[in-house]
């Protein structure tokens, strides 16, 4: 019989998953498989765990956030290539930006399905310094919000509590003066937002993937480079536009690289997948390529990309 490990974050979200545990299980135990489940105790025990044990099963299914299935990759990233396990994703977050990227479904029942029984899809991951990530790290304009708003808020408000932080801060929105090197060359910029991206979904904005043409298995990720807007209607410009997938280029540029590198005078707070990714002044970003499995929906996925 095939082993499988569950691992869930019983706060993601509402907390929704936990009446659902029944009926996944008993998906998981008709497709043939011997379940160990782990519900995480703390910050980092999905990523200690499947770190320790992640090679005794044949496939790991996580559910939470973006931030719990960074820490199963990130398990899975300390397993040399031959013995990494494929991942299966239930998302029960608030945006759950890379499930959406996956073309994984919200309802927890279809995704459980998937899991059990879904396509392996190699993806690239990414390096930032000593940290590894799925989908983006980020810094400036509102990077910081997923992980400065409380769960509780999120759980009351969803993807709302984002909106309202957001609000708070146009007053204090600042930029950074950086210089990044690519595959290509380097730039010296202004910078108000930066991400370097692998993903179709960013902030649960879902014409991300239309606006820089992602490919996640290409072995480049893309830099989303907005320089600060001059005044209010250049600013919301910048946002319908992202919203829209039709930003004008005077707002923003695009690099597709394997590599990036950046370097400022000041220290830069960083997010990764949505959680504090540390306040570096000098950061290296590289791909890793078709680094981690995620079993998906095959047919989806493939008609998502193709539609990009």
């Amino acid at each position: 019989m095939k082993k499988m490990l569950f691992v869930f974050n019983p706060t993601a979200g509402k907390g929704m998953i936990k009446t659902h545990l029944s009926e996944i299980l008993d998906i998981f135990a008709k497709s043939d498989y011997d379940i160990t489940v782990r519900p995480t105790q703390a910050p980092l025990d999905a990523y200690n765990y499947i770190s320790i044990y992640g090679n005794n099963y044949d496939r790991i299914v996580v559910s939470g956030g973006d931030g719990t299935l960074n820490e199963a990759a990130k398990g899975m990233l300390t397993f040399d290539e031959s013995n990494r396990r494929p991942i299966g994703y239930i998302p029960s977050g608030t945006t759950n930006d890379f499930a959406s990227t996956l073309q994984i479904p919200k309802n927890m029942i279809e995704a459980a399905h998937i899991a059990s029984k879904g396509m392996p899809f190699k993806c690239d991951s990414g390096k930032f310094n000593d940290k590894t990530f799925n989908y983006v790290a980020a810094f400036g304009a509102f990077t910081d919000i997923p992980y400065d708003t409380s769960q509780d808020i999120k759980n009351n408000l969803g993807q709302m509590a984002y909106v309202l932080e957001g609000i708070k801060r146009l007053s204090q929105l600042t930029s950074y003066k950086v210089k990044i090197k690519h595959d290509n060359g380097e730039t010296t910029q202004n910078v108000f937002l930066c991400m370097v991206l692998n993903s179709t979904s960013v902030a649960g904005i879902h014409s991300a993937g239309k606006l820089i043409g992602a490919n996640l298995s290409d072995g480049l990720f893309e830099m989303l480079l907005f320089r600060k807007p001059a005044n209010l209607i250049d600013f919301n410009a910048v946002i319908m536009g992202l919203v829209s997938g039709k930003t004008s280029g005077e707002n923003y540029s695009i690099i597709k690289s394997s590599h990036f590198e950046f370097e400022s005078e000041e220290k830069i707070k960083w997010t990764l997948d949505g959680e504090y990714g540390g306040d570096p002044s000098h950061s290296v970003i590289d791909v890793l390529p078709s680094a981690i499995t995620y079993i998906v929906d095959g047919e989806k996925l493939i008609s998502r990309l193709l539609t990009q």
